[in-house]
């Protein structure tokens, strides 16, 4: 399919896993994208899977999008994983078949961001749906890049409790340092947190729909068996589709400008997301951040998304 000339230049930091499995296979069908490079990143399993399985999943949609990995571990802290959630490969579950897309190691993440967003003629959004070290690297090596952002959006962060630390969640966690950079750079920002994530359940229902969209329905009605994020029979948390859906769909979103501050010398709470909604902290808005979805305007919009990657 053909992007068209409207299409939103997009560049996707991405950690393979189940959900970014979702979100990018809705990225890159979706015609008003047109997703200039994918940047696997360490994350929910270590760099060599998530770069396989960004390969598996270009492979299986027949896209020819450039793939360079990224970093293998957070800029200051030790390497983390979500296996526990997302099985041993990142994408257990499906056979995919045997890759043929090459990844390019010529160069770094940030420097193939870099080349990006200096040729293009639109500013470019980044999509953020890992840990944020490599947009982080981008942000410090190329400042005079910036201009040509459009804008930074997220999945990540938390508004109250975490699934990683007490008060933190996985993504902003795993690389605190790394999303204070993001969050102090003065771009635009946009961020889905894990509490949106679990309100856009998708439901057992809704599995079975998907199940029935040929060989892509059978591949994620597989994947979405060995998913761990919430459950299968009680609703599956597609926390990373919601990163695309703010940039697709906006309006199923109530959005909130406030400030964000990251934590990064907390004994506990290091990786922690000060969402500040009632203004306690006393310092200007730096992100936009949804706060509640359209959960049935979701899942219709999530399935019929699903299969436009047909």
């Amino acid at each position: 399919m053909l992007k068209n000339a409207t299409s939103t230049p997009v560049i996707i930091s991405t950690d393979p896993g189940i959900d970014d499995a979702v979100a990018i296979a809705i990225a890159t069908s979706d015609l008003s994208l047109d997703v200039k490079l994918i940047c696997p990143i360490s994350g929910n399993v270590s760099l060599s899977k998530t770069t396989l399985n960004t390969q598996k999943l270009l492979t299986f949609f027949d896209k020819s999008i450039p793939v360079v990995p990224g970093s293998r571990k957070p800029l200051l802290r030790a390497a983390k994983d979500a296996s526990g959630v997302h099985g041993k490969t990142g994408m257990d579950g499906y056979p995919f078949p045997e890759v043929n897309l090459p990844v390019d190691n010529s160069m770094t993440a940030s420097a193939a961001m870099h080349s990006v967003v200096n040729d293009s003629t639109q500013p470019v959004t980044l999509i953020g749906i890992g840990p944020l070290t490599d947009i982080a690297l981008f942000i410090h090596e190329y400042p005079d890049d910036l201009a040509n952002i459009e804008e930074v959006v997220l999945m990540g962060g938390s508004l109250g409790r975490g699934n990683f630390g007490v008060l933190s969640e996985f993504n902003f966690a795993t690389d605190p340092e790394a999303a204070k950079i993001v969050f102090t750079s003065g771009l635009k920002i946009r961020v889905a947190p894990m509490e949106v994530g679990r309100q856009a359940k998708i439901m057992p229902n809704i599995s079975e729909k998907i199940k029935s969209l040929g060989k892509v329905g059978d591949m994620f009605y597989k994947l979405f068996s060995k998913y761990r994020g919430g459950s299968f029979n009680k609703g599956l948390n597609m926390y990373d589709a919601l990163a695309v859906a703010l940039v697709l769909r906006p309006d199923l979103f109530e959005e909130v400008e406030t400030h964000i501050e990251i934590e990064t010398t907390g004994r506990y709470t290091a990786g922690a997301s000060l969402i500040d909604l009632k203004g306690y902290l006393d310092l200007p808005n730096n992100a936009t951040v949804a706060v509640n979805v359209d959960a049935e305007g979701f899942e219709k919009w999530f399935v019929e998304e699903i299969a436009k990657t047909i």
